[in-house]
């Protein structure tokens, strides 16, 4: 019979946000795979839990998670973790979960701590639709390319950032989506948590010589979307011919026109079907 891989999600400082559900798997699971070992210890330690474990960081992921399908395939159930938070968000986890799911593996998620929802939730930034980038590229031309893309969008957006680049970061999107609000977020549920809340500009000021990882959340812009306003001046029938003259297929059409016209896409279904004959 083969391994089930569970998912566990660990705590993003404070040691006492696990679950006892996730208390129970760590107990109960052959192997933990850790991005970083040292760090699991310590966790482990608190938890006063004893298991093998296996170095698993982003490096080395496609290697280890080979490894790692073998000893499932042979029935060794194996608990993976990050060193905070859930894996797979912004760390090591997808390789393996692809491995998984290809070799008919049982996969379970753990639920527990995420930054970038804590930090969400606190920021009074509008929580209802948001994009998670996660890091920028290091690389500044495509740190800068990657911010254009994002510019128009209204929906919030998330990233998380390193401490020693905080400020550049943070000029780049200044530049680049202007000065909007911002809220970041550091040490969540550790002693020195805090939430710096305001404009870009303002912000700025705040961040020098701070520590610890960064969750930045960005107001969506508030830029009309000029294409949306177009397509409502068009009648039903030439909205629908708009998206038809590029390729798309009838239902992908009705799912798109009822976006662009925040309404249900029943309604515009049931309008086309409506006046097909007619």
């Amino acid at each position: 019979m083969k391994g089930i891989l569970y998912l566990v999600a660990t705590p993003i400082g404070n040691l006492e946000d696990i679950t006892l559900r996730a208390i129970k798997i760590l107990k109960n699971v052959d192997i933990i795979a850790a991005e970083d070992t040292r760090h699991t210890l310590k966790l482990l330690n608190y938890l006063n839990i004893k298991k093998p474990l296996i170095s698993y960081y982003k490096e080395i992921e496609k290697v280890k998670s080979e490894i790692l399908i073998n000893k499932l395939l042979d029935g060794k159930n194996i608990a993976l973790v990050s060193d905070a938070g859930t894996p797979g968000i912004s760390d090591p986890g997808e390789e393996i979960v692809k491995e998984a799911i290809a070799n008919n593996i049982e996969i379970h998620p753990i639920p527990g701590a995420c930054a970038f929802i804590n930090a969400l939730i606190c920021s009074g930034i509008n929580s209802k639709e948001f994009i998670f980038v996660g890091f920028l590229s290091t690389n500044n031309k495509n740190k800068k390319e990657k911010l254009e893309e994002l510019k128009n969008e209204n929906k919030t957006l998330i990233f998380y950032e390193a401490p020693h680049k905080i400020n550049s970061t943070l000029k780049c999107m200044l530049e680049i989506l202007g000065n909007r609000n911002i809220t970041l977020a550091r040490e969540i549920s550790k002693i020195h948590e805090e939430f710096i809340r305001g404009k870009i500009e303002e912000i700025l000021e705040k961040t020098q010589d701070t520590k610890g990882e960064y969750v930045i959340i960005v107001e969506g812009t508030s830029k009309k979307d000029e294409k949306k306003e177009f397509l409502n001046t068009l009648s039903l029938e030439e909205h629908y011919n708009y998206y038809l003259n590029q390729k798309m297929d009838n239902k992908e059409i009705i799912k798109r026109i009822a976006k662009d016209r925040d309404t249900n896409k029943n309604v515009i279904y049931q309008y086309f079907l409506k006046n097909k004959n007619k």
